[in-house]
C-alpha cells in the first residue's frame, strides 16, 4: 500500500521567544523562532532581513572618543557633537561632505547629549543638555549653536533632560526640574511664570504624553499635570518600578517604551481616565532580554515611526563592532504588550541614534566611537560588512510527539528582492548528538533564480541590456538604444517558491535558514513540510 504523505504549514509570525520550554514552544508557537537574528518582523507577514547602513558622509566627526550629540536635521543635513583636543564639547554640521565647526561648549565635562525639538517664532530650535554644561540652543537652519549662560540661570548647569511640555520648556538636574516662563525656552525669571519642582528621587527621563509630562526616576514614575505654574502637579504612576536608562524612552504607536530594572516596559494609557498599564513587553524574550541588561549600562534607541518598530542598542566601547546586540520590538496592535514581536540585532553599534520624519521621508541615524555619522536602514550591507541574518525554529512534534515521521519535502515561500542564497539545516529530535539512530541532514543551499534582475537603485546596478552573445557584456550607450531593445527588457522574473527534499525521520524537526551576504532583503512567508507518520512503537 503506498505510504500516505500529509502536508504541514509553517506560517513566519511571532517573532522571538525565550520563555518556553522547546516542546511548548513548537507545539503552541508554530512559526515563531529561538533564534530570529538581523530579521525584523514584517507587519505585512512573514521575517524580512533587515536592510542596513551607509556613510552618511565618507569623513568622520573631529575629535576623539564617541560621538556625544546626534540629531538628524533633514536627509541631507546632520548636526554632531564630539570631544575636541582640548576635551571641549565641539559641535559640527554636514550635508554628506566634510563637517564644519559651529561652536564649542564652555566646560569640559560635557556627556551624552539629549535634545527636543521647539517652535516659537517660525525657527525650528532644538534645545540640548548633556549633563555637564549649561544647555545650548541649536538653530537647525542657520546652522549655529548658542550655549545659555548664568544670565540665564546657573542653576542648570549639568542639566541631564529636556522637554517642552504647556509651552514651557523643562530641564531636569538631580531630583529637580526647572521649568521656563510661558512661551519661553530660557526665562528662569519666577516673576514670569518660570519655577521649580522637587521629585524626591534623581531624574532618569522625561517625556510627553497624551498632555502630561511623564517624569522617569529609577524606581518610580510620575506625571505632571496642568498648564502653567499656577495649576502644576505632580502625581504618582507607580511607585515600585521606573526607569534606568532615558535614552530608551520612545513613544511607539500610543505607548511609551523604555528600558526598566526588569526588562522592556511599556507605558500605556488604558480606558479608565487617568489609569495607566505598565506590562513588561520583553516577556517573550525574558532570556534575551536579561542578557541584554546585564551586558553594559549604557544604551540608546531609535523609533521607526512607519513600522511602529523600537530598537534599543547596548554600547561597549571596546566590543568588536559584529559582537554589538540590539533587540527589535514591533507593534501590531495600538495599545498593550500582547501585539509586540521581537527579534535581535547584530552588528550595529550605536552610542547614539536619532530619527525624524523629513517631509515624506523618514532619517534614522547613529554614530558610535569611530566617528561616522551613519543612516540607517538603508542598503544591503552593514557599511561594506555581510549581513548575518538567522532565523531558527523551535523544535515540532507536528502531531504526538512520541511518534516518528518520515520526512520527504520542504517547500519554502519567500519574497526575494534580488539575488538570495540561503543555507537551510534541519535537524531531528532535538539534535542529539547521542542517539545514532537519528542521522541528521546536511545543509542545503536555497537560491533565488530569474535572469538579469537589478534593483532599481541598487548601488551595484547598472541600467542598460545584456548582450546576449555575451552575457558579462551591458551595454549602457543610448546609441545603441535599437540594439537595447532586441536585447529583452530591463528587469526579471524571481522566483517565490523554493522546493526541496528532505531526508531523514524524527519524532520533532527544527530547521534553520541562514544568510550571511550582502544580498538585498528578502522576506520569509511560510514553509510547507510533507511527511509521513509511522507506526507508533
Amino acid at each position: 500500500m503506498a505510504t500516505q504523505w500529509q502536508t504541514f504549514p509553517i506560517e513566519f509570525k511571532g517573532g522571538l521567544i525565550s520563555n518556553l520550554t522547546q516542546l511548548q514552544q513548537g507545539t503552541g508557537a508554530v512559526g515563531s523562532a529561538t533564534i530570529l537574528q538581523n530579521f525584523e518582523v514584517n507587519r505585512e507577514g512573514g521575517y524580512s532581513k533587515l536592510k542596513g547602513f551607509e556613510k552618511f558622509s565618507n569623513t568622520t566627526v573631529p575629535g576623539s572618543g564617541p560621538v556625544l550629540g546626534l540629531k538628524a536635521i533633514s536627509p541631507s543635513k546632520v548636526f554632531a557633537a564630539r570631544r575636541n583636543a582640548s576635551n571641549f564639547t565641539q559641535w559640527y554640521y554636514s550635508t554628506g561632505t566634510t563637517w564644519t565647526s559651529m561652536a564649542t561648549s564652555v566646560a569640559t565635562n560635557g556627556d551624552k547629549v539629549r535634545h527636543t525639538t521647539v517652535n516659537l517664532d517660525g525657527n525650528e530650535k532644538t534645545i540640548f543638555v548633556d549633563s555637564g554644561n549649561y544647555p545650548g540652543v541649536m538653530n537647525n537652519s542657520a546652522n549655529t549653536v548658542t550655549y545659555m549662560t548664568a544670565s540665564n540661570s546657573s542653576d542648570i548647569v549639568g542639566a541631564t533632560h529636556v522637554a517642552f511640555f504647556a509651552n514651557a520648556a523643562f530641564y531636569s538636574k538631580g531630583n529637580t526640574l526647572y521649568f521656563t516662563a510661558p512661551l519661553t525656552i530660557d526665562d528662569f525669571s519666577a516673576a514670569n511664570g518660570a519655577g521649580v519642582i522637587n521629585v524626591a528621587q534623581e531624574i532618569t527621563g522625561l517625556a510627553v504624553f497624551r498632555e502630561q509630562l511623564i517624569i522617569f526616576t529609577a524606581s518610580t514614575v510620575k506625571r505632571l499635570t496642568g498648564s502653567s505654574a499656577a495649576d502644576f502637579d505632580v502625581s504618582s504612576i507607580t511607585d515600585r518600578i521606573g526607569c534606568i536608562n532615558g535614552d530608551t524612552i520612545q513613544e511607539v504607536g500610543g505607548d511609551i517604551m523604555y528600558l526598566s530594572p526588569d526588562g522592556i516596559r511599556l507605558l500605556s494609557a488604558t480606558d479608565r481616565i487617568g489609569d495607566f498599564g505598565l506590562d513588561i513587553a520583553s516577556d517573550p524574550i525574558s532570556k534575551d532580554a536579561t542578557k541584554f541588561l546585564a551586558s553594559t549600562s549604557n544604551y540608546c534607541s531609535i523609533l521607526f515611526k512607519e513600522k511602529a518598530q523600537y530598537r534599543v542598542f547596548a554600547y561597549i566601547e571596546s566590543e568588536q563592532k559584529q559582537a554589538a546586540k540590539g533587540l527589535i520590538a514591533t507593534k501590531f496592535v495600538a495599545q498593550g504588550a500582547s501585539g509586540i514581536s521581537w527579534s535581535t540585532t547584530a552588528g550595529i553599534k550605536a552610542h547614539i541614534a536619532d530619527s525624524i520624519y523629513s517631509g515624506r521621508q523618514e532619517v534614522s541615524v547613529f554614530a558610535n566611537e569611530d566617528g561616522y555619522v551613519y543612516d540607517l536602514d538603508i542598503g544591503s550591507s552593514f557599511d561594506g560588512d555581510p549581513i548575518e541574518a538567522i532565523y531558527e525554529s523551535p523544535y515540532m512534534s507536528i502531531s504526538d510527539p512520541q511518534i516518528r515521521k518520515t520526512f520527504y519535502k520542504l517547500t519554502i515561500y519567500a519574497e526575494p528582492s534580488g539575488n538570495m542564497d540561503l543555507s537551510l539545516n534541519t535537524k531531528f529530535d532535538f539534535g542529539s548528538a547521542t542517539n545514532r539512530s537519528v542521522i541528521q541532514p546536511p545543509t542545503q543551499q536555497v537560491s533565488s533564480t530569474g535572469e538579469f534582475v537589478s534593483i532599481f537603485g541598487a548601488s551595484n546596478a547598472v541600467f542598460g541590456e545584456r548582450d546576449p552573445s555575451d552575457p558579462t557584456i551591458v551595454n549602457t550607450s543610448w546609441a545603441d538604444y535599437d540594439a537595447q531593445k532586441t536585447y529583452g527588457s530591463f528587469g526579471g522574473e524571481l522566483d517565490s517558491k523554493y522546493n526541496l527534499n528532505l531526508v531523514g525521520s524524527g519524532k520533532t524537526i527544527a530547521m534553520r535558514i541562514a544568510d550571511n551576504s550582502t544580498n538585498p532583503t528578502f522576506t520569509l512567508d511560510a514553509v510547507l513540510l510533507e511527511y509521513a507518520q509511522n507506526d507508533r512503537q
